[in-house]
């Protein structure tokens, strides 16, 4: 292995193309395909190649290489919004792709950098710094202006052993799990017969682990289950604004509510596409009125304006629970909000009600009734775990409302319902994704898709969700637990390169 792995490294053209075809099979790890070990073994031919990497400035093109080709194969959707629905002429619609997702590259060819000027030990640097430095990496692409940890690594281990890392550490302690077992095959593939045993027998002792972890029940069940009612109304994206499309658009919405027989029934984002208090007649008042005489609660997704006419993207409650809102908090950039200096591209994006301002920063959970207490979050807010449980251990139930519509039939609605479904394992809760076009779901504790409509359908989704009370360790520690097991690792791998410098010198 090691001599295959030294004639590419005398071929750049070669080492290219692995890195870059390492990458776009990566994706294939996540939804919809969904073949978890192929992530796990792309991670594992980019540390192959970073070990034989000359210096630290091509260990980071390779990075690069390997990150350009995982974001252009996995958010190629982002061209989808800007060209499709946002009107961007196609040729700056391809550039504006093509060099966000070389920005996002950047994140893996900083770690082939940082881990290549490190000098730490084999053993250290497959195990100790490249996991740590990837985590830590992925952690930091979620939060540099405004976050978009999508494809964060343990996204596609959700359906593998590793993900009984999440109700403790989250996506980013599955991250750091991935990664190290990344570590661990290369060692396998590359060490001697001393190495490979040490790195099987650490292989079993993680699988183990997660195993375990993954048997153990964090939550308990908070009174009976739930009728539930999660309405699809497959309104086209190229048609929800428009003026003559508004009547069909409520009066589907009305005929689906009138079908559901639910304790509680969810609408998705924006379900009405006009600001609440623009809706003319009796409409609210007719779906308040049915609510009430059910006994059932309604959460409807729709702009609202407040006094001083800033906007929001919020859900409101109707029905025998006095009225609430949440608004959301977590805005997409050009897409809800302009950040400062980029006003003149609303002159090239034609999305509506794309300035939103934020909701509160700590949101409560809406009372429904006397036990349900409800988390809601819009659309991309799910992404970020840390922010989902703010409104955690109080809340029993977790509500995702969503227009995923934006990004056509691509791999963005599979990849979103694969981020619920951690946010689900992570807090021990039901998750509820309402959505326009699809994929509405019924999550389960643990992650499980209990029920789902086919997308681009419309239709309501029927069920039982069971509330659920306590706290697991990820909703008392959030991401701290993850980050601060990254940060020890580096500083071990710092703290043994050291040593190696000074006994060489």
């Amino acid at each position: 292995m090691n001599s295959i792995a030294a004639k590419l490294t005398a071929r750049p053209v070669a080492v290219a193309a692995i890195a870059a075809i390492a990458g776009a099979i990566a994706v294939a790890g996540f939804a919809p395909l969904g073949f978890a070990p192929l992530a796990v073994i792309a991670l594992t031919a980019l540390m192959l190649l970073w070990r034989q990497a000359p210096d630290p400035r091509r260990a980071a093109f390779i990075g690069f290489l390997f990150g350009a080709a995982f974001f252009g194969a996995g958010v190629s959707w982002v061209y989808v919004s800007l060209h499709t629905f946002g009107m961007m002429p196609a040729p700056l619609a391809a550039l504006a792709t093509a060099l966000f997702c070389a920005f996002l590259a950047l994140f893996p060819a900083a770690v082939g950098y940082v881990q290549a000027r490190l000098r730490a030990g084999p053993a250290a640097t497959l195990l100790l710094a490249i996991p740590a430095l990837w985590t830590l990496s992925e952690w930091l692409r979620s939060v540099i202006f405004t976050g978009f940890p999508w494809l964060s690594l343990g996204y596609s281990q959700s359906d593998t052993v590793l993900a009984g890392f999440a109700p403790v550490l989250g996506v980013f302690g599955m991250t750091l799990a991935a990664m190290f077992c990344a570590g661990l095959l290369t060692m396998a593939m590359t060490g001697d017969r001393k190495a490979r045993l040490a790195a099987t027998a650490g292989l079993v002792v993680v699988l183990a682990a997660g195993w375990a972890l993954r048997g153990h029940a964090w939550t308990t069940p908070a009174g009976d289950p739930i009728r539930v009612a999660l309405a699809q109304g497959n309104v086209p994206q190229s048609m929800k604004f428009e003026e003559r499309r508004y009547a069909a658009t409520l009066d589907t919405y009305r005929k689906l509510i009138a079908q559901s027989s639910a304790r509680l029934v969810v609408l998705p984002e924006t379900a009405i596409p006009r600001l609440l208090d623009q809706v003319a007649g009796r409409y609210l008042e007719d779906l308040q009125d049915l609510m009430q005489a059910r006994g059932a609660d309604l959460l409807l997704g729709a702009p609202v304006r407040d006094r001083d006419n800033r906007y929001y993207n919020s859900v409101v409650t109707l029905g025998t629970s006095r009225t609430q809102t949440y608004s959301k908090t977590h805005l997409v950039p050009f897409g809800e909000f302009i950040p400062p200096g980029f006003s003149w591209i609303l002159a090239v994006l034609q999305i509506p009600l794309s300035d939103f301002s934020t909701g509160p920063a700590r949101p409560r959970p809406l009372l429904l009734g006397a036990n349900l207490q409800v988390a809601v979050n819009i659309c991309y807010e799910d992404a970020f775990g840390a922010e989902i449980i703010r409104q955690l251990p109080a809340a029993n139930l977790l509500v995702n409302v969503s227009n995923v519509a934006w990004f056509g039939d691509s791999l963005a609605p599979e990849q979103h319902l694969q981020i619920s479904r951690l946010r689900a394992m992570e807090t021990g809760r039901y998750m509820l994704r309402a959505t326009n076009t699809g994929i509405t779901a019924i999550i389960d504790e643990r992650g499980r898709v209990a029920a789902q409509l086919p997308p681009f359908t419309e239709g309501l989704l029927q069920d039982d969700a069971q509330p659920f009370a306590g706290a697991t360790p990820f909703i008392h520690y959030g991401d701290s637990l993850a980050l601060l097991l990254g940060l020890a690792m580096c500083v071990a791998a710092g703290t043994g390169s050291l040593i190696r410098a000074r006994r060489r010198s």
